[in-house]
């Protein structure tokens, strides 16, 4: 952000109180003169950071979780299906403000709690197509062979799922930026003075009926970032979908 908008997100200038967009301050000023759109690039990158690493840690649960249950089967996979199905007995929102609760959050913390409540779908979608791929006939050439089972899994398994790693990946990004910012609005995530899409919009509320960009403009980025994440899961999906017909 300093490279090509030098405001600083954090000064306060009492003459520019709630003013509207302008070409000063292109998306306008909050409750105490400071400029939005350095707040929410500043804010941004707190969100992303949130997003992409609570996503990829959740994923990447999801994937180990998944390819076990669906490679040794047997008391694994029933292990593995409680465990799952005991996560989603709780919604996944309620689940996350029970658990934020308890400590006060930070981008460490928030990144830790979203990624403990969103690795079940991942799992889930792993496990079955883990169980698919285990009937493939030379699978179970490698598994007669007695071969290494975390070199099977590394090798051959991995390949094959990294389609719905990714696709999982990029729609996990835009779940966890909507989770970061309703615990922000609520306020029990992010505090002031670090900044994300949702404090900005929380900040907004009480003045939206004479400034309503403080809160249209950080939720159209956060429309915006998601619409354009759950767009490249949807191609990803259409592209594996179309390999697998090739295939067939």
């Amino acid at each position: 952000m300093p490279y090509f908008y030098r405001v600083s997100p954090y000064e306060l200038d009492p003459n520019s109180i709630l003013l509207e967009p302008s070409f000063k301050h292109l998306f306008g000023t909050d409750r105490l003169g400071r400029d939005l759109f350095a707040r929410l690039m500043q804010g941004g990158q707190v969100s992303l950071i949130i997003g992409v690493l609570s996503a990829f840690i959740a994923s990447f649960v999801g994937l180990i979780i998944g390819i076990s249950a669906g490679f040794f089967k047997g008391v694994v996979d029933k292990s593995i299906v409680v465990l799952i199905d005991l996560f989603l007995t709780f919604p996944t929102f309620f689940l996350l403000l029970a658990l934020i609760s308890y400590v006060n959050a930070s981008v460490l913390v928030l990144i830790i709690v979203i990624s403990v409540t969103g690795w079940m779908g991942m799992a889930r979608m792993i496990r079955s197509e883990s169980f698919a791929i285990s009937q493939m006939p030379f699978i179970k050439i490698l598994k007669i062979a007695n071969l290494n089972p975390w070199k099977i899994i590394l090798k051959y398994y991995t390949p094959l799922i990294a389609p719905i790693f990714f696709i999982s990946f990029t729609f996990g990004v835009s779940g966890a930026i909507l989770a970061e910012s309703g615990l922000s609005f609520l306020g029990i995530g992010i505090t002031p003075p670090q900044i994300s899409w949702g404090t900005i919009i929380s900040e907004g509320k009480e003045v939206i009926s004479i400034a309503w960009w403080l809160s249209f403009f950080p939720g159209f980025f956060i429309f915006l970032v998601t619409f354009s994440l759950i767009n490249i899961s949807d191609y990803l999906q259409s592209k594996t979908n179309d390999k697998e017909l090739i295939g067939v």
